[in-house]
């Protein structure tokens, strides 16, 4: 496996846990309806955006390397 592949599978471990994390603290919240686990499940979710935007940024620019 390739380091360039190795960076992209991590990644998308990285979003993938992110989404669960913002998912078990918006189920708190529910349960709770305490503020700090919806300001958890936010930044959550922003950051599984920002690393899939990254993900998609990397890709493009190493796109044209041989592994």
């Amino acid at each position: 496996m390739s380091l360039r592949a190795f960076h992209l599978f991590f990644i998308g471990i990285s979003v993938v846990l992110a989404a669960f994390f913002a998912a078990w603290a918006a189920g708190q919240y529910s349960a709770g309806s305490q503020p700090v686990y919806i300001v958890v499940a936010v930044l959550s979710l922003a950051s599984a955006a920002a690393l899939a935007v990254y993900a998609a940024k990397f890709q493009r620019k190493t796109k044209g390397l041989t592994s």
